[in-house]
């Protein structure tokens, strides 16, 4: 099981969301956990993968398509939610993980409690979000396409997709944590 500082776990959450209100009965649900290890000696990037997690109480609404581009038929070939956490638990633990801003640990948190299952990532947290607008002065947290424009990084893939957006977040918290 890995234990050491030697790699951070990268996590980006998409959920189920809508433009305005979610229907009566319906709530924000993952439905895609992506993952990137970065190599924190080096900032290579790598195991970046894309979760799929099937909904249990919602559904996929047309906006939530808009932004992630995943559709309804998409999350309904994905996996539970507790065999995603599974796989997140056995990335390590105990390895420190990072996400952009606080929301994916809140959701992932929430969800965990729901399904009465215990949080598969390790202790600590990073909050890239926040850690980007300390080490840059602003006066306020911004997203994560502002964030990578502002550090001169081209956006890679698809913004809103997990796996893209972990891949994102990872360079940028490479270029945040590295020695100068």
């Amino acid at each position: 099981m890995a234990t050491g500082l030697d790699k951070v776990i990268v996590v980006d959450l998409e959920a189920t969301c809508w433009e305005k209100n979610p229907p009566p009965g319906e709530e924000p649900e993952i439905i895609e956990v992506g993952v990137c290890l970065l190599d924190v000696a080096t900032g290579k990037r790598e195991d970046k993968r894309s979760i799929v997690v099937k909904p249990e109480r919602s559904k996929v609404s047309e906006f939530c398509t808009t932004l992630t581009t995943l559709k309804q038929a998409d999350v309904d070939r994905g996996i539970s939610f507790k065999a995603a956490c599974e796989a997140l638990h056995a990335l390590g633990e105990r390895r420190t993980w990072a996400s952009y801003g606080d929301y994916d640990r809140l959701q992932l948190e929430r969800q965990c409690r729901h399904a009465g299952l215990a949080f598969p990532l390790g202790r600590t947290h990073l909050n890239v979000k926040n850690l980007f607008a300390l080490r840059r002065g602003l006066t306020h947290e911004v997203g994560l396409d502002a964030a990578l424009s502002e550090m001169q990084l081209p956006l890679e893939g698809t913004h809103h997709r997990g796996d893209d957006d972990a891949w994102n977040i990872a360079r940028l918290l490479w270029e945040l944590i590295r020695w100068r």
